[in-house]
C-alpha cells in the first residue's frame, strides 16, 4: 500500500473517532430525549391503566443501586443494561396486550438504536469497571427475571403487561432522573 492510501486511512479511523466520541459527549442529551420519547409511546401504546388490574398490582423493587455510582461511565453500562432488558421484555408475546402496534414498535426502535449507542460509548469501558458492572448486571438480572417471571405466570395476560408497562415506566423515570443529574 502506498503512502497515500495510508494517509487517507488514518484520515478515516481519526475522523471516526472524532464523530463516535463527539456522539458520547452529547449521550445524556440523546438517552433524556430517547426516554421522553419511550415515554410518551409507552402512554400511547395503551390506554389508562385497567381497573381491573388494580387488585393484581406488584412491586419489583427496583434496584436503585445500580444508577448511584459516582462514576458516569458505571451509570451508563447500568443504563445500557437496563434497556436491553426493557427491549427484550417487549419483545415478547405481547398478543394479550391490545396495544397499538406501531407505538410498540416506534417504543422498541428507540430503545435499540439507544442501546447501539450506548454500546458504542460504554464498550471501551466495560473492561475497566468489569467488577462494578457484574454487580449491577446481576441485581438488574434478578429484577427483570422477576418481571419475565410474573408475565409467565399471568400467561401474559392484559393485566400483566399492563403492569409490566407502569414499570418499565417507573425504569425510564429513573433513568431520566439520573441522566439529568450527570
Amino acid at each position: 500500500m502506498n503512502t497515500f492510501g495510508l494517509i487517507q486511512i488514518g484520515l478515516i479511523l481519526s475522523c471516526t473517532t472524532i464523530i463516535s466520541s463527539l456522539q458520547c459527549n452529547h449521550l445524556p442529551w440523546q438517552q433524556r430525549k430517547v426516554i421522553e420519547n419511550s415515554l410518551r409511546l409507552l402512554d400511547k401504546m395503551g390506554k389508562n391503566f385497567p381497573q381491573q388490574c388494580l387488585r393484581e398490582k406488584m412491586s419489583f423493587k427496583f434496584p436503585m443501586q445500580v444508577l448511584q455510582p459516582r462514576q458516569k461511565d458505571i451509570v451508563g453500562v447500568a443504563i445500557e443494561e437496563i434497556f436491553q432488558h426493557i427491549f427484550y421484555i417487549f419483545s415478547k408475546n405481547l398478543t394479550l396486550a391490545a396495544w397499538d402496534g406501531t407505538a410498540l414498535d416506534e417504543f422498541q426502535n428507540g430503545l435499540y438504536l439507544q442501546i447501539e449507542q450506548l454500546e458504542a460509548c460504554v464498550i471501551k469501558k466495560h473492561t475497566d469497571y468489569r467488577w462494578s458492572k457484574e454487580a449491577s448486571r446481576l441485581k438488574l438480572k434478578k429484577y427483570f427475571q422477576k418481571i419475565d417471571c410474573f408475565l409467565k405466570d399471568k400467561q401474559h395476560d392484559l393485566c400483566s403487561w399492563e403492569i409490566s408497562r407502569a414499570e418499565m415506566r417507573r425504569c425510564l423515570q429513573l433513568i431520566d432522573k439520573v441522566t439529568r443529574k450527570l
